[in-house]
């Protein structure tokens, strides 16, 4: 019997008396899980150790600083935790089953679906998958919950944070399960070998700083906002682990292919990398889905193939300011008081204005003041913290993030003068309300318009038509993984700094892109938001062209802290594709409805760019192969945007998609009375500036450069958000009446039933 054989090798050993039988029983499932269990605790140990002694010694490497970045925390990390305990006990099983049968033999195929079932409840899976009870939240019909649980109440998970992407096309594994496209070298597509990502980003994407085209209609806040945006709606966490779960290897130090590594080779002659036989830029795999991965096994309706999950949630509601998680979501909370407050720093100003909270551990990466000065004395300032972990990746991000936590604090207090009979938790979430009201008119109103182009929005978009359960709002893997990421190519090599005179600020100096990553101290010490903002209002973006398209910041010197490899992000975008099993540019086109080329000639109409159409086929041999975020930012524009007919296609489909599949979308009836949808039209961001900061004079459109049709204005000028429409009259004897045309909802209970206190740090 296979048991016997088993316990003989002392494999996943058995206990003595158990009985055989024939499936892979109970105890045997049992000790391998607790084997697995082991692998991954001591290997996500060893990780933390590791990289607190870099962050301790000050010797963080750039990837060492994208691999933080990328850490799961809090729900997300029990999440991937779970998911690699039932991967390792998956795999282990696997192996010893093939050491008995010396032939391959799928380990689900040989359990039960008992033991399936009790490997769900051992790694913890099966938490990840239980529907909740929608029933017993407070006003789910008025307001979000921090994770979207319940956003559609036939599918309570639909949407949420913590849940897998969506697929709009199956993925292509080299196994047809789980390994990177390219995990074998040898393997063929269309009968090529894939290019090295590094040899397509040296001879497709290089540029040099001094080749910038800067765009002649719009600033470099649509860039910035584009990434703000990105963070409200998708986080792919890595693997905790930095060392490998099968044989105990360091991916920062091996460039072997095994599981969580899945290292970038250095080609031969690389202009700037070290190219021996055994270099490579080290890179994490994103974290598994729970019980995805492996033939023949499916775990609560998720296809057995392997899928990334999404930290956030789907919809446009702010998390990045509010948190996509409970425990987030209070931590940043300021409970000291009664006026629906968002935390903010106690030890910093700036000119009097809020400053973001810093983050409550005291060892991390963004302590680099003293270096970047070489000033012994500079005082060090912690990282900041926000409903998203990004927040401090430069300062042009944080100074959003800046901006929109004072704006939810004035709201607040606003609302606290016209309704003082409200408590704080009504003002948190009536305030986070409008917020949420705010984004989704920024995004579909203002930014996207100038991203798709006039026909997607029109043919793709289109008015609102109303909520629609059946529509699935997920972010599916395309859009995270490549085409949202189109404004790589927008970035400028540096953060310009500006005065109230829209000159080059004489103090404050613009940035360098590369030494604006993780300086929080800059926003501190540097003159604050003002400066920065006032840069990204009256600066352009960085045009896309075929001839320049990556600035060297990005694609040298990404992450560069100290003389250590940095990293390369089109290298990484282009990785990343290929471990998520992407499928190619031409099956993309053909689910767009688009023309798919076949060799040169029709490739180079496409992109209108026969010399770049050649030396794009020289590396892949064929369209089909391209890699989808290269395919996609290769194309030219779409008339009115900055994408092409691609990633237009791709990225309206998704937005189309949020907005329909959202219950509490701002434009569906009763989430709004009409009298506040009316006032809400008046929001504009550059009002939101004005609002927040001491800069007086602002363009009307933030996203475009000052013109005839776009003209500086003084900031008193501008219509601000008209309140009344919120004013409710007082509670008199058992009744309350608003004035305005709100429906009388049970007030909410505050979080109390989660069991946190007001100190607990997520």
């Amino acid at each position: 019997m296979l048991f016997s054989v088993l316990f003989a090798l002392g494999i996943c050993l058995v206990p003595a008396h158990s009985k055989p039988t024939e499936h892979l029983g109970s105890p045997f499932l049992q000790h391998c899980f607790e084997e697995a269990k082991k692998i991954v605790d001591d290997a996500y140990k060893y990780s933390r150790e590791e990289s607190l002694r870099r962050v301790r010694r000050e010797v963080v490497s750039p990837h060492d600083a994208l691999r933080l970045l990328k850490q799961p925390r809090g729900d997300t990390r029990s999440a991937v935790r779970s998911a690699d305990y039932m991967a390792q006990t998956l795999r282990l099983v696997h192996e010893r089953i093939h050491h008995v049968h010396k032939r391959s033999v799928n380990a689900t195929d040989l359990l039960s679906e008992e033991d399936l079932k009790k490997l769900a409840s051992l790694t913890g899976c099966e938490g990840q998958a239980r529907p909740p009870q929608c029933n017993s939240i407070q006003n789910i019909n008025k307001y979000r919950t921090a994770t979207s649980i319940c956003n559609n109440l036939n599918n309570p998970r639909l949407g949420a944070a913590n849940t897998p992407f969506t697929r709009w096309l199956p993925p292509e594994y080299d196994d047809g399960i789980s390994q990177p496209k390219g995990w074998d070298r040898n393997r063929t597509f269309n009968r090529f070998l894939l290019p090295l990502v590094r040899q397509v980003s040296n001879n497709i994407l290089s540029t040099t700083d001094a080749g910038v085209v800067s765009d002649r209609n719009f600033t470099l806040m649509v860039t910035f906002f584009g990434q703000w945006n990105d963070h409200d709606l998708s986080f792919t966490p890595f693997s905790p682990s930095i060392r490998s779960f099968s044989n105990g290897v360091n991916c920062d130090e091996s460039c072997e292919h095994t599981e969580p590594c899945t290292p970038i080779p250095i080609p031969p002659g690389d202009p700037r990398l070290p190219s021996r036989p055994d270099s490579c830029i080290p890179a994490f795999r994103s974290a598994p889905v729970c019980g995805t991965g492996y033939s023949a096994y499916n775990f609560g309706g998720v296809s057995n193939q392997r899928e990334q999950i999404n930290a956030l949630t789907s919809f446009l509601d702010l998390g990045q300011v509010y948190g996509s998680e409970e425990k987030l979501a209070l931590f940043l909370r300021n409970l000291s008081d009664d006026g629906g407050l968002m935390r903010v720093n106690t030890e910093f100003r700036d000119n009097g204005r809020e400053l973001l909270p810093f983050h409550p551990l005291q060892v991390q990466m963004c302590a680099t003041h003293k270096r970047v000065t070489n000033n012994t004395s500079a005082k060090e300032i912690p990282c900041f913290i926000a409903g998203d972990v990004r927040v401090d990746e430069n300062i042009a991000l944080t100074s959003i993030h800046t901006l929109f936590v004072r704006e939810h604090n004035r709201l607040a207090r606003a609302l606290k003068g016209l309704n003082s009979h409200w408590d704080s938790e009504t003002i948190y979430q009536e305030t986070r309300k409008i917020m949420g009201a705010y984004t989704q008119l920024f995004v579909f109103r203002d930014y996207l318009p100038h991203i798709v182009g006039d026909d997607a929005m029109r043919r793709v978009i289109g008015n609102y038509r109303g909520y629609d359960p059946n529509v699935n709002p997920s972010i599916s893997n395309v859009f995270a993984t490549a085409a949202y990421r189109f404004a790589h190519l927008a970035i400028q090599p540096f953060v310009p700094r500006v005065d109230e005179n829209n000159r080059d600020h004489p103090q404050f100096p613009s940035v360098p892109l590369f030494m604006a990553f993780f300086t929080p101290w800059r926003i501190v010490f540097e003159g604050g938001l003002d400066p920065v903002l006032r840069g990204l209002l009256n600066r352009p973006a960085k045009l896309n062209t075929q001839d320049h398209m990556m600035v060297d910041a990005l694609r040298e010197r990404l992450f560069q802290f100290v003389q250590h490899l940095a990293l390369d992000l089109g290298s990484l975008n282009m990785q990343r594709s290929r471990d998520h099993g992407l499928a190619g540019y031409n099956a993309w086109r053909k689910f767009c409805g688009l023309s798919q080329p076949k060799n040169q000639a029709e490739l180079s109409q496409v992109l209108n760019n026969s010399n770049l159409a050649s030396k794009l086929l020289q590396l892949y041999g064929t369209p089909d192969n391209i890699d989808i975020w290269l395919g996609g930012v290769a194309e030219p524009f779409v008339q009115g945007g900055r994408v092409g007919p691609l990633f237009a296609c791709l990225i309206a489909t998704q937005f189309q998609r949020i907005r329909q599949g959202d219950r509490l979308w701002h434009e569906k009836p009763g989430v709004f009375t009409q009298r506040q949808r009316n006032a809400l039209v008046s929001a504009r961001l550059s009002k939101i500036i004005c609002d927040n900061t001491g800069i007086t004079s602002v363009p009307t459109d933030a996203f475009s450069l000052v013109s005839n049709t776009n003209r500086v204005v003084r900031c008193s000028n501008l219509r601000g958000l008209d309140l009344s429409a919120w004013r409710e009259r007082a509670c008199t004897d058992q009744s309350c009446s608003r004035a305005s045309e709100t429906e009388k909802e049970d007030e909410p209970d505050g979080f109390g039933h989660l069991g946190l206190k007001t100190n607990e740090i997520p």
